[in-house]
């Protein structure tokens, strides 16, 4: 179903994070972004969609009053918004915000002071107000219903009336917790974990999809937490998981060197999700720790490793 293409080259090698990938596609100029963290340093490749041409940018943390940061970055991710795109890369030290090319950094937000002594990883989680363009962006709430540290967090921007929650949150005992975005997020419903942290999660048209360290998925119903699926999915960590929102693939990538390719099929009459097996690609040797699909129809998808300095591609054949 799928083979392995060219792999694209990276100045440092990805450091062992969960869901240590962001891609961003560019269709009007016909390009893909991919960003890697490296211990301090953010891995940022440009390439073409004939993945002839590559250009590469790396974003070192900040932090106020030092010239070179040695705060560790977590996670950089992009963030598609109705109005723009944005880079968002989270160190032990602060939020940087940049434009989607990682051209400008757009704006700072301190993390670790006497208001937020334990940063992120107090379960809270921030949200910010975003103008259309330009810097003036705001932190407009703080929501505090996780008391553990964050592991994960996914939106969806269906537009649709019937998909009422539209972000989900996952922490380390492996909590879930679904919103419902606005003025005041309004917590609707909260998933409870079984002291087993969620790695990753993904929210598709009102269903919540979760990878946990014990190697399974699970699909609850969004609003009512009710469990669909549960799945044997790998027999390791999961590291991350996504999904191809057109056609209903979901990837998932876990220590055990392998990504698999799942397809959802949602039955309305009986309000029920499946989930069947499509494809495994092993990736020898490699302790996996970023799988996402290049595209909404998971025409192609990209993978990570620990310690391994390039991006490696799959396409369907």
């Amino acid at each position: 179903m799928y083979h392995k293409e060219k792999s694209i080259q990276i100045k440092n090698s990805a450091s062992a994070l969960y869901n240590n990938l962001g891609v961003l596609r560019i269709a009007p100029r016909r390009l893909t972004y991919f960003t890697v963290v490296h211990a301090n340093v953010v891995n940022m490749i440009s390439a073409s969609w004939d993945g002839l041409n590559y250009s590469h940018r790396q974003l070192q943390s900040k932090e106020p009053n030092v010239a070179t940061s040695t705060s560790l970055i977590m996670q950089a991710a992009f963030c598609a918004l109705p109005s723009r795109d944005l880079l968002v890369v989270t160190s032990q030290k602060g939020i940087q915000m940049y434009e989607s090319d990682g051209s400008i950094m757009v704006y700072w937000h301190a993390l670790d002071t006497p208001e937020t002594p334990t940063g992120v990883s107090s379960g809270a989680i921030l949200v910010f107000d975003v103008p259309s363009k330009g810097s003036n962006i705001t932190l407009s709430e703080v929501l505090e219903e996780h008391k553990e540290s964050i592991t994960d967090m996914a939106s969806e921007c269906s537009g649709s009336q019937e998909c009422i929650a539209n972000l989900v949150t996952a922490d380390d005992e492996g909590n879930l917790c679904v919103w419902k975005s606005g003025e005041e997020f309004q917590l609707l419903n909260k998933i409870p974990g079984f002291d087993m942290s969620c790695s990753s999660v993904k929210l598709w048209k009102g269903t919540v999809v979760a990878g946990y360290g014990t190697g399974q998925i699970r699909l609850y119903e969004a609003v009512t937490g009710i469990l669909h699926a549960e799945v044997n999915a790998h027999a390791r960590w999961i590291y991350s998981l996504d999904i191809a929102p057109f056609s209903g693939l979901l990837l998932s990538a876990a220590e055990d060197s392998l990504v698999r390719v799942w397809h959802l099929t949602m039955t309305p009459e009986t309000n029920s999700v499946e989930v069947a097996h499509l494809h495994n690609e092993c990736v020898t040797d490699t302790q996996i720790c970023g799988a996402k699909f290049c595209d909404g129809d998971g025409y192609a998808f990209a993978v990570t490793g620990y310690d391994l300095s390039e991006i490696i591609r799959y396409v369907q054949s």
